[in-house]
């Protein structure tokens, strides 16, 4: 690091050594009490969904460093980016002088974000596991900011939508459901990712809801053995589903037979975000199409 880059880190320590002894604190996800004596002025969004979120929480203009495929909302494209989720350039990020970064828990690298709190730079780590954990975030990230009536405005509403979408479908007749998450390796989730969560929001049972892991690893045999009803895939981009071309080669799967082959672009459904509104209602709406056809039969 340079000469220059070290001394602004010093001087960034120096501001903000007295935080923690006053000024506005939250929990983060790890457990860690973060605290800022002043909301956050200059703010570095370490993953695209760490990016969306403290947008929804109404501090997108104290924005000043992102990471690569921080593309929503449109505004974040022009923010300066520090590399990846997985490798920060951190000579270019100390030299924004951020007074808060905004890690996510499983994809920064954690002696990166290490680094950066020896330098002066509060750290918020945040990734939310369920729908309450994406407004808490919100909430959490608006705190932070300085932004509290925007951030709860979001999160209320949010709260709001979602609660309407698991009253609509709460009583619907179940639809065996999987969904792919990648393709090689297969991987998938289980009633405890979020997105499991979801798929159980909108009537349908998971079919490898009960793997131990939150994201396991499969083979076709056990989406073979499971025969779903509905395959849903997320795809490589955000029009992509070739994914689901690959089920075609088991013509005697339910879901292939039936042509209950659904795509929901990822980053409605995988980003835990306010837009999870919008892929919920894909998935609900496919899983609905799915009722309906067996109502025809």
């Amino acid at each position: 690091m340079s000469g220059r880059v070290l001394c602004l880190a010093l001087c960034l320590a120096a501001g903000t050594a007295q935080a923690h002894h006053h000024g506005r604190c939250v929990v983060d996800d790890l457990d860690r009490e973060v605290c800022l004596h002043n909301p956050a002025r200059r703010i570095a969004t370490l993953s695209p969904g760490a990016t969306e979120l403290t947008y929804a929480a109404g501090a997108g203009d104290q924005v000043v460093a992102v990471v690569s495929y921080s593309d929503y909302p449109p505004a974040a494209k022009a923010v300066v980016s520090v590399g990846s989720h997985t490798r920060i350039d951190l000579e270019a990020l100390v030299s924004l002088a951020p007074d808060l970064a905004v890690g996510w828990v499983s994809g920064n690298p954690t002696e990166q974000l290490e680094t950066l709190e020896t330098l002066g730079v509060a750290v918020f780590y945040i990734e939310p596991r369920s729908i309450e954990g994406v407004a808490n975030a919100i909430e959490r990230l608006a705190r932070l900011a300085g932004t509290e009536q925007a951030g709860q405005r979001v999160a209320d509403a949010f709260r709001k939508q979602m609660g309407r979408l698991e009253k609509q479908y709460a009583e619907r007749p179940p639809v065996s459901t999987f969904y792919q998450v990648w393709n090689e390796p297969l991987m998938s989730v289980n009633d405890q990712h979020l997105i499991g969560q979801v798929i159980q929001l909108c009537g349908g049972t998971n079919v490898v809801g009960e793997q131990p892991r939150l994201v396991p690893r499969l083979d076709d045999e056990t989406v073979l053995a499971a025969d779903p009803e509905a395959i849903v895939a997320g795809g490589m981009g955000e029009e992509s589903s070739l994914w689901l071309t690959y089920w075609e080669q088991y013509p005697n799967l339910t879901a292939v037979a039936n042509h209950h082959l659904f795509f929901v672009p990822p980053s409605l459904i995988q980003r835990p975000t306010p837009r999870l509104v919008q892929g919920t209602k894909i998935l609900c709406d496919q899983l609905e199409s799915v009722r309906q056809q067996r109502g025809a039969r």
